[in-house]
């Protein structure tokens, strides 16, 4: 890797700031799902096992730099705790700090202030200290230089293991950097460089996409980016595939269609054709139609072929056949990476395709395929299915991954040292 990573660095006794990336789903104050902290640990653990004094940091929602409890990190904290495995007695510093040491993980009720600063002076080797939400303060996404130099003064040296925010240049992805002596990658974040990296430089073949959610307009920049690099297939599911079966010519009735995508639609398909690129689009899905009552609180689908489809139909999830055809489109497949749903995946039982192609990857990746999983419903699904340790890399990037796979340069992976 071209970036300084953590391994590089001298940890013992040192302030480490850790950007980590917890911004996870919270319901009732408990962590709904813990994938990216689950996937921060190693890094974790890495600086702690080797004398670190840790300092972690991350933004949660979109609180518009308001101080909101719905936002606070306090739920992520009580996860860290059972993941880290680390007893503690939970002080929240509200108050300058007395000359008693810190339990061994600790949160604070502010990320800048003197009262944190004093908390990263006094803890000690091998201690975690977790900040509060980030964007409580609106200098964060602003990358204000003053906020950006508090947050370096808490610290010796800064790590970044944010891929998912990556692509941001907020201050404590590329602000705090311009303050501190060393600026290096963590575990995840090489980890997401090698992967990524690897299908953007030098993919195995058969290489076979698979995209899916709402909008064409948010993939095209990596629909663009894929048909350059030779994948050999590109498979289209979720609401994005009427587009394009609509620039075919089908009737897609009230399924979700970008009418503006539709040229773009068909000048995609024109380049896949120009080079070899086999595009596949769903040949059956799962509809409710508005013709048909509701019985009770179950709303009548039923799954039907994609020219079946009438003015009344919308499209809610790929049907049994075209799972059938994306899993044979699989089967030789050396590198797969998947990116969005292939239905209302939060709504079943339009849940059904993407678990299928779950397990679909998953079976892939038992035949010895490199398998890359991105995005909040991809990621969801290979859990939900039960597979997601078969997968070979699951992406905690979201935006960053496409953008990635696009050929952007990512502000929070620039901004770190290069190695010497």
């Amino acid at each position: 890797m071209p970036k300084l990573s953590i391994r590089d660095l001298e940890l013992k006794g040192k302030r480490v700031f850790i950007r980590v990336d917890f911004n996870v789903p919270i319901k009732d104050g408990r962590v709904e799902d813990d994938t990216r902290i689950r996937a921060a640990i190693p890094t974790i653990n890495y600086a702690t096992e080797h004398g670190a004094r840790v300092i972690l940091a991350s933004h949660l929602g979109r609180p518009k730099g308001q101080r909101l409890d719905k936002y606070s990190l306090r739920p992520v904290y009580q996860k860290l705790q059972e993941l880290l495995g680390t007893p503690v007695a939970e002080v929240v510093i509200d108050s300058p700090i007395g000359a008693q040491a810190l339990p061994s993980i600790h949160f604070a009720d502010d990320c800048v202030g003197e009262d944190v600063k004093q908390a990263s002076e006094r803890i000690d080797n091998g201690d975690v200290l977790l900040l509060e939400n980030l964007r409580f303060h609106p200098e964060e996404e602003n990358n204000d230089k003053e906020f950006a130099r508090q947050l370096a003064s808490l610290c010796d040296v800064y790590v970044n293991d944010a891929f998912g925010a990556a692509h941001r240049a907020h201050a404590s992805t590329v602000g705090i950097t311009k303050f501190v002596k060393q600026s290096a990658a963590g575990l995840l974040m090489e980890k997401e460089l090698e992967f990524l990296g690897r299908v953007i430089t030098n993919p195995a073949h058969p290489f076979v996409a698979i995209l899916g959610g709402a909008k064409v307009s948010d993939k095209i920049p990596v629909i663009n980016a894929l048909i350059d690099r030779k994948v050999d297939r590109l498979l289209i599911g979720g609401a994005m595939a009427y587009t394009f079966l609509k620039a075919e010519g089908f009737t897609v009735g009230k399924s979700l269609v970008e009418n503006d995508m539709l040229e773009t639609a068909r000048q995609i398909k024109e380049r896949c054709g120009d080079l070899r690129v086999e595009l596949l689009l769903p040949t059956d899905h799962q509809v409710v139609d508005s013709y048909e009552p509701v019985k009770g609180d179950q709303v009548v689908t039923k799954t039907i072929p994609i020219e079946f489809t009438n003015a009344g139909h919308a499209g809610m999830d790929i049907g049994i056949e075209c799972v059938h055809n994306f899993a044979d489109a699989l089967k030789d497949a050396k590198t797969i990476i998947w990116n969005g749903p292939m239905g209302v995946f939060e709504e079943p039982p339009f849940d059904q395709g993407t678990i299928g192609i779950a397990k679909a990857v998953a079976d892939a990746a038992d035949r010895g395929a490199t398998v890359i999983v991105g995005g909040g419903d991809s990621v969801a699904a290979v859990t939900q299915a039960g597979v997601a340790d078969r997968i070979t890399h699951i992406s905690t990037g979201g935006g960053a991954t496409l953008e990635f796979l696009a050929g952007e340069e990512l502000p929070g992976v620039a901004a770190l040292n290069d190695r010497p």
